[in-house]
């Protein structure tokens, strides 16, 4: 049976992204198995509190990566960290989609993130969340899921920035690639970004924000299709 590998995004994890939306079981009705990575700070793995200890979150996707090139599935940070492995391991994925990324890519504006890990210190420290700018307060909304640490989330949004991805480097991973976005995400459009593929489409999900991607039946059929595991 052929393996897809899943990354979820920040504040997220296999479990809350991947399985409890019965993501994973169509994808095993469609003939294929699921690789759960939970990235560092999330899931089950380690959830260290300083921001050095994210500076490569590549890490725990490597390891989970099969011998052979393997179909990979990321969502947000998840997308990002998977195209940081694609871009650094070439040959190793058979086929990618990356999902909820696409202007961000090349426009890195880390304004953003310093403003959601504040905000989370500041509902630690048991401020009011209606005190927060709208946008933090759907990302700290998203963060309080059970078994999430605050504090973790936090440190993942302020870690090292490390190199940025550019066009010239998005461009060597030769493999099938496929962007997902919703028309209402912030990171949309995705457009620029699937075209620095060599083999890059993007599909735009209508009256879609962010953090609805992964819940989209459009996502859903699309994902599968271009996995090979729809029908």
């Amino acid at each position: 049976m052929d393996s897809v590998l899943l990354v979820h995004g920040w504040g997220g994890s296999f479990e809350s992204t991947w399985q409890r939306n019965g993501f994973t079981a169509l994808l095993e009705d469609g003939g294929k198995s699921a690789i759960g990575v939970d990235l560092l700070g999330h899931g089950t793995a380690p959830k260290p509190h300083e921001p050095e200890a994210y500076a490569d979150l590549t890490e725990r996707v490597v390891d989970a990566l099969p011998d052979e090139p393997v179909a990979a599935i990321g969502f947000s940070l998840g997308a990002l960290t998977l195209l940081r492995t694609a871009v650094d391991h070439p040959g190793r994925f058979d086929r990618i989609i990356l999902a909820g990324i696409g202007s961000n890519v090349f426009d890195r504006d880390h304004s953003g993130a310093t403003m959601i890990a504040d905000g989370l210190k500041s509902l630690i420290g048991g401020a009011d969340p209606a005190s927060l700018p709208q946008m933090v307060r759907l990302f700290a909304q998203y963060a309080q899921q059970p078994g999430n640490d605050l504090q973790a989330l936090a440190a993942v949004m302020q870690r090292p920035v490390g190199t940025d991805i550019t066009p010239a480097a998005v461009a060597t991973v030769t493999c099938p690639v496929l962007v997902v976005i919703g028309d209402q995400d912030f990171a949309h459009p995705g457009d620029e970004l699937a075209a620095a593929f060599p083999d890059g489409r993007c599909l735009t999900l209508p009256k879609t924000d962010h953090f609805a991607t992964t819940e989209s039946f459009g996502f859903f059929d699309a994902a599968l299709e271009f996995v090979g595991a729809l029908g």
